[in-house]
């Protein structure tokens, strides 16, 4: 086939370097930038055969996200705006790994393996981030693409998500929103404005918000976007990529990592601030404390607020949806505690990672998920959007289950479904925020959370680790999970785990406790029991005092 002959002869052009090995992840593809633009042909050529299979637009986003800026990435959406499937990051893995004589075999073995029909048209789209590396690197995906006759549509500069929303448009043939970036900016400014305009006499100091762009695209979408809210969100924009390095010393991942504020950032006491990550998937809000005290929201701080706000507005309305929120082990214990005990809301614990969270918000009305490092949704089942929309339009609800249905609206409007979205899940808290006429402190005051360490030891091999219950539970090495107990039983308010790195031989240790010394102790304890049981390598792990 004349198709085969012109991959053999483009990928001459985009050669593999000689024995080098790299894995499909959650984040797709990632390394440093001249190691890639084999693998971004590569991802052209896979990007087309998942479109040709599924008869839909599929996603192929160039980026490295929170990673350094000589860093690339690559990763595929699938046909709803969701991660590609695990069958399919393998075959990534195995195309992106073939020497350079072997390609056409793996190529020819997943067509078979799909029964791929390669007289089906294809359709990509293509977007990426503000790296110096992405422009050429994007160039490879299209190459890949144009090598088996698909179809592209390159959008240049966009966030994840907005790539990730536009796939979804054009797979739901807009019914989920226009395929622009423009579409994009008013479906989520109109559901915004109507939100705030249940919130009135707002002060510009209440509607003034300090954005870190993270010096990445982040930034130039929120100036772009600006426009389209009419003062009623008023963004100091700083990091926005004028100068400044992507990601350093400054994005969300920074913010969280280290519990401070970015560089490049001005910010008064008191005052409500956010960051961003490289390529505005991940969102932390954070402030000082007239004390000058550094005080971080995470994931776990803004689930709770968003699913706090739905579940009233679910009573107000008088509807009997089910909703959730999903967390992982490293949600911090106090934020559990508040949803089961106080809001009375389901919480469900899954596996690390973003696409455990996804999969397991879909089993409910509504199901909310944020990991800790600010990446996260919520999801509406259909049912749940058909009731809301059934409520707005019926002409005998009474004004206050009315007001309520519009507001559920107007939120599920605002929320990009399809992934984490730093500046649509900025506009649901601004919203709620307004609605509820609560400071950044009043929401930060919603509970305390418990003081936690975490810490990693280096072992020969992290596969000696395996664990249960969604991670906070070892099953081997033996003897293992016995410790780590005894040892919790000693602290008050007291919990640990431990879990296998999923790229690098180190196991992660979680440990809280009712005070900082407690939850120091207790991780190094939990880290000289993995030292000891599980095959510890280097100098055994230090007390931290």
């Amino acid at each position: 086939m004349a198709q085969f002959e012109e991959v053999s002869q483009k990928s001459k052009l985009h050669p593999k370097p000689e024995g080098l090995i790299l894995q499909y992840g959650t984040a797709g593809f990632r390394t440093h930038a001249k190691h890639l633009d084999h693998i971004m042909f590569r991802m052209g050529l896979l990007a087309t055969l998942r479109s040709k299979k599924t008869k839909s637009t599929i996603g192929v986003m160039v980026t490295a996200s929170h990673n350094p800026e000589e860093d690339n990435g690559v990763k595929l959406i699938d046909p709803m705006g969701e991660m590609v499937t695990a069958a399919w990051e393998d075959y990534a893995t195995r195309l992106a790994n073939a020497e350079q004589d072997s390609l056409l075999t793996v190529l020819k073995d997943i067509i078979e393996k799909e029964a791929i029909s390669m007289s089906e048209p294809a359709s990509v789209y293509i977007g990426r981030d503000t790296r110096p590396s992405s422009a050429s690197l994007s160039q490879a995906v299209l190459d890949g693409v144009s090598c088996l006759g698909g179809k592209s549509h390159d959008y240049g500069l966009v966030t994840t998500p907005q790539l990730h929303y536009m796939v979804c448009c054009c797979n739901t043939h807009g019914s989920y929103g226009s395929a622009t970036v423009e579409g994009y900016y008013q479906k989520l400014s109109q559901a915004f404005l109507q939100l705030t305009q249940n919130a009135p006499n707002r002060t510009d100091d209440q509607k003034r918000l300090v954005v870190d762009g993270a010096n990445g695209i982040g930034a130039l979408k929120m100036r772009e976007m600006e426009l389209f809210l009419r003062s009623e969100l008023q963004v100091v924009l700083s990091n926005d990529g004028s100068f400044g390095k992507l990601n350093h010393l400054c994005g969300a991942d920074y913010v969280k990592v280290q519990q401070k504020p970015p560089e490049g950032l001005s910010m008064g006491a008191r005052e409500r601030c956010c960051s961003f990550d490289g390529d505005a998937d991940r969102i932390v809000y954070y402030y000082t404390d007239s004390e000058g005290r550094f005080h971080l929201l995470d994931g776990d701080k803004i689930a709770t607020l968003i699913s706090t706000y739905l579940k009233e507005l679910l009573t107000e309305a008088g509807l009997n949806l089910q909703i959730a929120v999903i967390q992982t082990a490293y949600a911090n214990g106090s934020s559990t505690r508040y949803l089961e005990d106080v809001m009375k809301v389901t919480v469900c614990c899954t596996k690390t990672g973003v696409k455990h969270l996804h999969h397991a918000a879909q089993e409910y009305d509504i199901g909310v998920y944020f990991e800790a490092n600010g990446h996260g949704t919520v999801l509406f089942s259909r049912t749940a959007q058909k009731q809301i929309h059934e409520l707005v339009k019926d002409p005998n609800t009474n004004d206050e289950k009315k007001r309520a249905a519009k507001l559920l609206e107007n939120t599920v409007n605002l929320i990009n479904q399809t992934v984490g979205d730093a500046i649509s899940d900025m506009l649901v808290i601004e919203a709620v925020l307004a609605i509820k006429g609560m400071s950044v402190q009043d929401w930060d005051a919603i509970y305390t959370d418990l003081p936690n360490r975490q810490l990693k030891v280096k072992v020969s091999d992290r596969r000696v680790i395996d664990t249960k219950d969604a991670e906070r539970k070892a099953v081997t090495p033996e003897g293992l999970q016995e410790a780590i107990d005894s040892l919790v039983k000693k602290y008050k308010q007291a919990r640990a785990f431990v879990r296998p790195s999923g790229t690098e031989d180190v196991v992660r240790v979680y440990a809280e406790a009712d005070t900082q010394e407690a939850a120091d102790n207790l991780a190094h304890e939990v880290s000289l029991a993995v030292y000891c049981l599980a095959g510890g390598v280097g100098d055994e792990p230090k007390p931290l005092h």
